[in-house]
């Protein structure tokens, strides 16, 4: 008579699960992704509303104080707006305008000349290469141009997101904690509920520290950068630091497309100092790699640089730029579960010796 056996069934269960649940979490990409970049700007306004909860009178719920904080956000976001808001859509405007007609100057540029010297330096080695490309490329990047706008309406088109997101944030700034007390008690009192607990602790600080620098590294990069480049007279300055500066939310293919982009547009435009830029960006990327950054990461991003390579553009493949934003955190989170469970384990089968 054939017989099951038990352990072989409840492994097979297990996996099949896991496989359904892998399936599902595809499908459901998109709505997951809103998700959880509602839960991180949530990470990112809950020391305002700390704060707030605490300054105001005493109330029952964080209401008054989440009402306060989206009111505060919302006036510096429109005073920003009047601010920078509207140079930087005029530069937009204008580069767009522009562009087609620098493409086709940059690429009916004329060749080095014969009389050139012998050993040209690596600047202009690097702009006659790049000459040499548009002149290659010019008809398709102009006629790809308007692919690109219709590409960007329908971007626009997902705007919806911008207020769902705050929305959803509300709800989890109101009644997050309460949710996850809910959660909890389904585990019964026990080792394992408190090893929950220690991981859900340590994900929450890791969670918040990873928003606080992303936040704060960007902001650096938009003063840094629109301060540099309109001191020194860039076509488009505040234009390139904010592209710069929205960029660096997106680990290490952000800031490379942002210094691609400056570079292109500077070189396009005209500019004559662009061994000057490539200094500047070459000086503030170390200085934040090694001096800005890692005094703001927290111990659980400690992550080796190849592991982060691999993480982004494994990421990129699966998810494309969602994935690759939230690439380092998730590694991150791998990082936590694994040292947590090593630790409960050590503990475990110390508790059977003694």
């Amino acid at each position: 008579m054939l017989g099951f056996d038990p352990r072989a069934a409840r492994y097979t269960w297990t996996a099949a699960a896991i496989l359904l649940l892998l399936v599902m979490v595809y499908r459901t990409r998109t709505t997951l992704f809103v998700f959880i970049i509602a839960l991180l700007f949530a990470y990112l306004l809950s020391p305002l509303v700390d704060f707030l909860d605490r300054a105001l009178p005493a109330s029952r719920t964080r209401t008054p104080a989440l009402i306060f904080a989206y009111l505060l956000l919302i006036g510096v976001l429109g005073f920003a707006a009047v601010g920078l808001g509207s140079r930087i859509a005029d530069e937009a405007n204008s580069l767009l305008t522009r562009l087609p007609d620098l493409v086709n100057q940059a690429a009916e540029a004329p060749p080095a000349p014969a009389t050139q010297p012998a050993a040209p330096s690596a600047l202009d080695s690097l702009k006659e290469s790049v000459r040499a490309q548009i002149r290659l490329h010019a008809s398709d990047v102009v006629a790809y141009l308007p692919r690109a706008g219709l590409r960007v309406l329908a971007f626009a088109g997902n705007l919806v997101w911008v207020i769902i997101v705050p929305i959803l944030s509300f709800f989890f700034l109101k009644d997050g904690h309460e949710m996850w007390q809910r959660l909890v008690e389904l585990i019964d009192a026990g080792p394992r509920r408190a090893l929950v607990e220690d991981i859900a602790q340590d994900v929450n600080v890791l969670l918040a520290q990873y928003m606080r620098a992303l936040t704060i590294l960007s902001l650096f990069t938009l003063t840094f950068f629109s301060f540099y480049l309109s001191v020194t007279r860039v076509p488009y300055a505040l234009l390139l630091a904010a592209i710069a500066g929205m960029l660096e939310f997106i680990p290490m293919i952000g800031p490379l497309t942002a210094a691609a982009a400056i570079v292109v547009v500077s070189l396009f435009s005209g500019y004559p100092h662009l061994l000057w830029i490539l200094i500047f960006m070459g000086v503030y990327r170390l200085f934040q790699d090694y001096v800005l950054s890692p005094r703001l990461m927290s111990a659980g991003m400690e992550l080796h640089p190849l592991l982060v390579m691999f993480g982004v553009f494994a990421g990129g493949e699966i998810g494309g730029v969602a994935g690759t934003f939230l690439s380092v955190p998730l590694l991150a989170l791998v990082r936590i579960l694994y040292k947590r469970l090593e630790r409960a384990h050590r503990e475990h089968e110390l508790t059977k010796v003694s």
